[in-house]
C-alpha cells in the first residue's frame, strides 16, 4: 500500500516542490490548498480544496482520510503593511492560516496517526521564528517581514515542541524546517541585501528543502523528535 500524505499549501512555491518530490518518492499526496486549479491530479495526486481554518471543513476532509503517515502543514501567508497601520482583521488572519490552521490539521491527523504505526508531522517554520527581520534588508522596497508573521512561526515551533513531547509515545514524530530567505523574483535590492547578511552569499533555493524534508519523513528516521532545522545558508549563525 502506498504510503500516504497530506501537503497543505500545496498550490505555492514550496508546497508544490514538495507535492512533486513526494509523488517522486512513491506517496500518494494530498494536495491540500484554497486556490487548487494549478494542481494536477493524478494517480498519485488528489487536488483538495479546503479551508484549513474551518473546523468543520477539515474534519469532513479527514472522514475520508483511512490512512496517513506524513503531514506537512507548509500553508502560511504574510502581511506587509507597516506595523503602526496593521488592522486586527490582518493581524487574525495570518494567525488563523498560520497557526491555528496547522493546529486543526495536526489535531485530525494525531487521531489518525495514534491508531495507525505513527506518523511524520513536518511543520514549515520560518527563521523569523527565531529571531527577528532585519528592516535593513528590504530596502526601499516598502515591504518588511511583520511581527505577527514572526510571532506565528514562532508559535509553530513551540508547537512542534508540544506535539513531539506529547505524541512520540505514539510513534508520531513531529519537527519543524525553518527555511531561510528562498529566491522567488525579488527585487535586485532585496537580493543583494540578503546575500551579504548569509554567511553563504546567496539566498536559498526550493531545492535547498528537499533533503531536510527527506530526512524527516523518512522510515530510516526514527528518533528525530522535536527539533527545528533551519536550512538558511547560516543566517541564523550571525
Amino acid at each position: 500500500m502506498k504510503k500516504r500524505a497530506i501537503i497543505t499549501g500545496a498550490n505555492g512555491q514550496l508546497g508544490s516542490a514538495f507535492v512533486e518530490a513526494l509523488t517522486e518518492k512513491g506517496y500518494f499526496v494530498y494536495a491540500v490548498d484554497l486556490n487548487i486549479e494549478k494542481i494536477k491530479s493524478s494517480e498519485n495526486v488528489q487536488p483538495v480544496k479546503l479551508d484549513i481554518t474551518d473546523e468543520t471543513a477539515v474534519h469532513n476532509f479527514f472522514s475520508s482520510v483511512q490512512s496517513l503517515n506524513v503531514l506537512i502543514n507548509n500553508a502560511g501567508i504574510g502581511v506587509f503593511t507597516p506595523f503602526e497601520d496593521r488592522t486586527a482583521a490582518e493581524f487574525k488572519k495570518v494567525m488563523e492560516v498560520n497557526l491555528l490552521g496547522a493546529f486543526l490539521m495536526s489535531q485530525s491527523s494525531v487521531k489518525i496517526m495514534k491508531n495507525s504505526d505513527g506518523g511524520k508531522i513536518v511543520n514549515i517554520a520560518s527563521i523569523y521564528g527565531s529571531t527577528s527581520s532585519d528592516e535593513r534588508i528590504y530596502g526601499d522596497s516598502g515591504r518588511n517581514n511583520s511581527e505577527v508573521y514572526s510571532a506565528t512561526k514562532a508559535g509553530l515551533i513551540n508547537m512542534t515542541q508540544y506535539m513531539a513531547t506529547h505524541f512520540g509515545k505514539y510513534n508520531i514524530q513531529t519537527n519543524s524546517i525553518s527555511p531561510g530567505g528562498i529566491y522567488n523574483q525579488q527585487s535586485e535590492d532585496f537580493v543583494k541585501n540578503y546575500e551579504y547578511k548569509t554567511p553563504m552569499g546567496r539566498m536559498g533555493k526550493v531545492q535547498d528543502l528537499l533533503s531536510a524534508l527527506f530526512y524527516l519523513v523518512s522510515e530510516d528516521t526514527q528518533y528525530t523528535n522535536g527539533q527545528d532545522i533551519a536550512v538558511d545558508g547560516g543566517f541564523l549563525a550571525w
